[in-house]
């Protein structure tokens, strides 16, 4: 499945699926990284198409990665936290998530200062619970999805990953790719067409930035 389904931005109406949007516009969110080699093609590819994007970056990754983590910033992407160890909402105590946010706030700002827009978070499987939700809203605009290209799935093909997900993008789009080794595969292929062929049609890829 690459588009949400409509009930559940029903459901979470506090929560980012998609950007109200007339214009052209796409918001592309890279999870998981960074990574040396995903992340650098990553990298690559979005100058060559001089599109921007915005990286939900796991902490102890940008710890393992600060040189890759500089490049992001230097070349005019945006940043999230996605967490210090990728950590999963679901069958996790509140005290133990939001502090293994603030682990990742911590190892984001010795490599980078947040800009005065608010805080990017997106919980990792896109599973998180009410009352983590409730402790973050303040601080953070939580983003989810509107388009997941599910390029980390192994049985799906890179053709099929990258058919499905021009299918099931539409304007205000905010779509997920993941800059892992996991995903290598699908994103390698997927990613340049993709760009390739929104651009062809007159697209523009921008960061996500929400106002205080």
């Amino acid at each position: 499945m690459f588009q949400t389904p409509f009930i559940l931005p029903l459901l979470f109406p506090n929560l980012q699926w998609r950007i109200k949007t007339s214009e052209k516009e796409l918001f592309l969110t890279f999870d998981d990284g960074p990574v040396p080699g995903p992340t650098e093609f990553v990298l690559d590819n979005l100058k060559k198409y001089q599109a921007k994007a915005t990286f939900f970056c796991i902490g102890d990754n940008i710890r393992k990665n600060p040189e890759i983590f500089t490049r992001i910033i230097a070349e005019g992407h945006a940043i999230g936290n996605h967490t210090f160890h990728h950590m999963r909402g679901w069958g996790t105590s509140t005290e133990k998530y939001v502090q293994n946010v603030a682990m990742c706030d911590l190892q984001i700002t010795s490599n980078f200062q947040f800009p005065t827009s608010k805080k990017l978070f997106r919980p990792p499987y896109g599973r998180i619970r009410g009352k983590q939700i409730d402790h973050l809203k303040d601080k953070y605009e939580i983003i989810m999805w509107d388009v997941l290209t599910t390029d980390y799935s192994q049985s799906l093909s890179p053709q099929k990953c990258l058919e499905g997900s021009i299918k099931a993008t539409r304007p205000g789009s905010i779509i997920v790719f993941h800059d892992s080794l996991k995903a290598e595969r699908n994103m390698s292929h997927a990613l340049p067409r993709y760009l390739e062929h929104f651009t062809n049609l007159g697209y523009s890829f921008k960061i996500l930035n929400f106002e205080r």
